[in-house]
């Protein structure tokens, strides 16, 4: 640094590079902000606890190179992470981590936001739950949280709730600044409460929410139904969201780092999306589902549970088929438990978040694939496809590299 930078002193910050309330989603903002969710936004910690960490084992190698598509056209991996606002991009094969790479000041310690891939830990928690015998799929909700009695969601069921099949109306465009699910980012302190009329707490504003069909039909995506589901889940477990999930996954699952969950006023837990971990603990949530629930010979997530997550049900799968999200997915493709599964013969899984938040499981070749991005809009389907084709090109390199397959 020369002479003449050293006298003038720290430089103001201009305004268009301030990170606000207002703006912390959108780019550029979201870069800096999805790696530091804690200084802007209310949190509750998932603690790791004192047990032992789940080592990974590590056979590193250079996929840059590697030959991929891309909205129909090759390119290589590099070229993929380069194109796509990665922060971190981590590929384990058959328990070994291959790739770890960091972007844009992410490090190993570092907790990101992973916006929708929440939802599919928070299913992992009802699973424990539900294999433990203290919540039962087929309960009606306003049996579990006497509070629900009387709204909208009396008489549906928790499985219906991780399907996304009650019949709460919810409007989800994120291209619309009065849609439900920004009104809704007012109440778990997301965004500049604009809306004076809207309840102070998350719980207050499920009471606001009405029907628009009956329970147990198509499957609509909805956020606000993981965050009800929290609330189930902690009438059933006796203690707050993230105690719950430290608990049951986060400590039996060898985290290596401290998690967090934005909570409102209230300390309600936003578990539709709050959710902040590192890449590393990202992944070693993925290789339980990719070995049937299991971190080596411990069953962390009933193995009953990832098989039903996998298969669906007629039932659920037909409710899939049904909906327009459904369009541009293969035959075998459904939605369950917080997963979106894109292929159940493979089978094949993934967790997605806005903005490119993403956990691929490919079963035929034990590849699980993790990658924390900030793009600039909320979602992008070429680039989503180009991840989950991606994915399936890795496993494969990675088995033929091994012997496993020819």
């Amino acid at each position: 640094m020369g002479a003449s930078a050293l006298m003038r002193g720290p430089q103001p910050i201009r305004p268009e590079h301030l990170v606000t309330l207002a703006n912390w989603q959108s780019p550029p903002a979201n870069r800096w902000a999805f790696q530091h969710v804690r200084e802007l936004v209310p949190t509750a910690p998932i603690r790791r606890g004192d047990g032992s960490v789940w080592r990974l084992e590590r056979d590193e190698h250079d996929l840059d190179d590697l030959r991929v598509t891309s909205a129909g056209e090759p390119q290589s991996l590099r070229q993929l992470l380069a194109s796509s606002e990665t922060d971190g991009f981590l590929v384990i094969h058959r328990g070994r981590v291959v790739v770890e790479q960091y972007f844009n000041g992410m490090t190993e310690d570092t907790p990101h936001l992973l916006q929708s891939v929440s939802k599919s830990i928070t299913a992992a928690v009802a699973g424990r739950l539900i294999g433990q015998g203290v919540l039962d799929p087929a309960a009606a909700l306003d049996d579990v949280v006497p509070e629900l009695t009387g709204t909208a969601f009396a008489g549906a069921t928790v499985q219906q709730l991780l399907d996304m099949r009650t019949g709460t109306r919810f409007n989800e465009d994120y291209t619309d600044e009065d849609a439900d699910v920004r009104r809704f980012e007012e109440v778990y302190l997301w965004r500049p409460r604009r809306h004076s009329e809207l309840p102070a707490d998350a719980l207050a504003y499920f009471a606001t929410l009405e029907n628009d069909e009956p329970h147990g039909g198509e499957f609509r995506y909805r956020s606000v139904l993981t965050d009800v589901m929290a609330w189930v889940i902690e009438a059933a477990a006796n203690a707050r969201f993230h105690e719950v999930v430290a608990r049951e996954i986060w400590a039996p699952m060898g985290a290596e780092y401290d998690a967090a969950v934005t909570v409102d006023a209230h300390g309600n837990a936003m578990a539709d999306g709050g959710l902040c971990v590192t890449l590393r603990d990202l992944g070693r949530f993925g290789l339980l589902y990719a070995d049937s629930g299991r971190r080596g010979s411990e069953q962390v997530v009933p193995a009953e549970w990832v098989a039903d997550t996998v298969a669906g049900t007629p039932q659920s799968r037909a409710a899939f088929a049904r909906s327009a999200e459904s369009r541009g997915f293969p035959a075998t493709a459904h939605y369950r438990n917080y997963w979106w599964v894109y292929d159940a013969d493979a089978p094949i899984l993934y967790a997605a978040g806005i903005n490119g938040q993403n956990l691929f499981v490919h079963g035929p070749t034990q590849t699980v694939v993790a990658k924390l991005s900030t793009w600039p809009t909320a979602l992008d389907g070429a680039k989503q496809s180009a991840l989950r084709d991606a994915t399936v090109a890795i496993g494969d390199y990675l088995e033929g590299r091994r012997g496993l397959r020819g």
